[in-house]
């Protein structure tokens, strides 16, 4: 390998997590992590002081670039549209630092219901660290304008208390959540969600799914119950790693079947309920 190609594999993970953010799917991301490798293969290294930042501006440039034909293809979508959720199916160290590098997916879902600049000025700064200075030169804006659009952004991502959203507490509410979907309990399903929590469904026209958003503990709790009582072919239900955290994954067979994320308040009750059927989308989120 050239000393090229080793600072763009050492940068990968981040590139393809910066695109992934801004556009939500994995084959936009992958597209942008393919460009972004081509325009720095062109890049005289003499000229470049931090690889990282030099890396982080160029894949920003290009995922926004893309925006508007991704939200294109958007407009007549079936229902709530969903980020494409990342599942780890393998056990490579590549595996795991790109997994290592994601958002949780309830963050991804809030990034997703921000502008895209702000999602950029989001990731770079709150996210990977990059000074704001370097951040303007890749979106186009002056540092002061940029300082802006990050509280903008923090704003609209209030909603996620980010110190809740840790792996183990995450994975303690996903247990109780199962354990009472597995009893049919009504009562112990609302308990573990928030009063006003949203639940959000995408099917993307594909399969049965939930057209609009259903809102509050007892309507999803008994949404979720109908849905436990619909038999799956040799079913598997595993708590294992989606996205930047733990998520329920559902198979039949060997074939994934439904993702589900949570988001959590302070008191770790569950806001928000994430649900992907969409089959297109299952089959593109295996990251192996």
């Amino acid at each position: 390998m050239t000393e090229q190609d080793e600072l763009f594999a050492a940068h990968r993970s981040m590139v393809f997590a910066i695109a992934y953010e801004i556009l939500g799917t994995r084959a936009d991301a992958d597209d942008v992590v393919q460009d972004t490798y081509l325009r720095w293969a062109g890049v005289d290294l003499g000229q470049v002081r931090t690889p990282r930042s030099y890396l982080a501006a160029i894949a920003t440039r290009t995922a926004l670039n893309a925006v508007r034909t991704v939200a294109r293809r958007r407009e007549d979508y079936p229902g709530p549209w969903l980020p494409e959720p990342l599942v780890a199916e393998g056990d490579t160290p590549e595996q795991h630092l790109l997994m290592q590098e994601q958002l949780s997916y309830a963050l991804s879902v809030l990034l997703q219901q921000t502008t895209p600049e702000q999602r950029a000025v989001f990731l770079l700064h709150d996210v990977f660290g990059l000074p704001y200075q370097a951040i303007a030169e890749a979106v186009g804006r002056n540092a002061a304008a940029v300082r802006q659009i990050a509280v903008r952004a923090r704003t609209r991502l209030t909603a996620v208390d980010r110190t809740a959203m840790g792996a183990e507490s995450t994975a303690v509410a996903l247990s109780a959540f199962l354990d009472a979907l597995a009893t049919g309990d009504l009562q112990a399903l609302m308990d573990v969600l928030a009063p006003d929590a949203v639940l959000l469904s995408d099917g993307g026209g594909k399969v049965v799914a939930a057209r609009k958003p259903i809102l509050g503990a007892e309507a999803i709790a008994a949404f979720l119950l109908k849905i436990a009582r619909t038999p799956v072919p040799r079913m598997r239900v595993d708590i294992g790693p989606l996205n930047g955290g733990p998520g329920i994954l559902i198979r039949s067979g060997e074939e994934l079947e439904l993702t589900l994320a949570v988001a959590l308040d302070h008191q770790h009750r569950i806001t928000g309920v994430y649900l992907v059927r969409n089959p297109d989308k299952l089959r593109q989120s295996l990251a192996g």
